[in-house]
């Protein structure tokens, strides 16, 4: 007879303003061999738990923990905005932190802290580098984000649109997230967002709405104004900055980081 060796995972599920996560707390080691498919699996809607992305908590030897980041297709990837907010929830319900906290994600450190149980305020990296075209801007808020201005967002087809620029000659080997967005008023968007690695449009996208209310400044659509409310289909986020130059600073994403419950399985 032949005997399987079966992991068992403990994890807790997560969303902020939609988008969720599975949350892992990796501080012993124990499932440093989760390998790409595993990963897969747990992030598939049918086969496994479902989520948007996957995230461990991992042990750091100066700040109070590091999160590594898994796209739902099984990558490690750079900074996953509502994740974040998410992982300081986490790490605030297992005692690993108080309200306040400095962690290490994949693009540097970061400051947070809870505003409530179930609201975050997630301080981002400086934006530098920005290309600007006529209604569209590229940037990196942590992860690479490609926005476009438009009022015609609500019949978008954001999957199929998205896709395109996703995968068009400029951006398919690496990737870029893509962000559609109109204007309510000058300190209000609606925000749509295709995420790479998930493939397809999420309910929201914390670092592409920094990228949005970014843009929406850049291109005048904010009338100078600095602190941008997002309405993403899964909730509202919250951006603030200071301008210096061409440089972005002090970004702050607040919002909703909701734990949902927990659960174990066997891999």
């Amino acid at each position: 007879m032949i005997i399987f060796d079966a992991m068992q995972i403990q994890f807790d599920k997560y969303q902020g303003a939609g988008n969720d996560f599975i949350i892992i707390d990796n501080r012993t080691g124990d499932y440093d061999s989760l390998s790409q498919k595993n990963l897969k699996l747990l992030c598939d809607r049918n086969k496994g738990i479902g989520a948007d992305g996957i995230i461990l908590i991992q042990n750091h030897q100066v700040l109070d923990f590091e999160m590594l980041y898994f796209n739902a297709d099984g990558n490690l990837s750079s900074m996953c905005g509502n994740g974040g907010r998410c992982a300081v929830s986490f790490a605030q319900r297992h005692n690993i932190i108080d309200v306040k906290t400095h962690f290490m994600a994949m693009d540097g450190p970061h400051k947070a802290s809870l505003i409530s149980p179930t609201n975050v305020r997630l301080q981002m990296q400086d934006v530098t580098n920005i290309t600007k075209n006529e209604n569209t801007i590229i940037m990196n808020t942590g992860s690479p984000h490609f926005v476009l201005f438009s009022q015609e967002i609500h019949s978008i087809d954001v999957k199929k649109q998205g896709a395109i620029i996703r995968y068009s000659d400029t951006f398919k080997k690496e990737g870029i997230n893509v962000n559609f967005v109109s204007k309510k008023s000058k300190t209000i968007f609606d925000i749509r967002t295709y995420e790479r690695g998930v493939e397809n449009e999420t309910l929201s996208c914390g670092t592409g709405a920094v990228a949005s209310a970014i843009a929406m400044h850049l291109l005048g659509e904010s009338n100078g104004v600095t602190k941008i409310r997002l309405n993403a289909l899964g909730g509202e986020l919250t951006v603030g900055f200071k301008v210096k130059g061409a440089r972005y600073e002090n970004i702050f994403l607040q919002g909703p980081a909701t734990y949902v419950y927990s659960g174990s399985l066997s891999l």
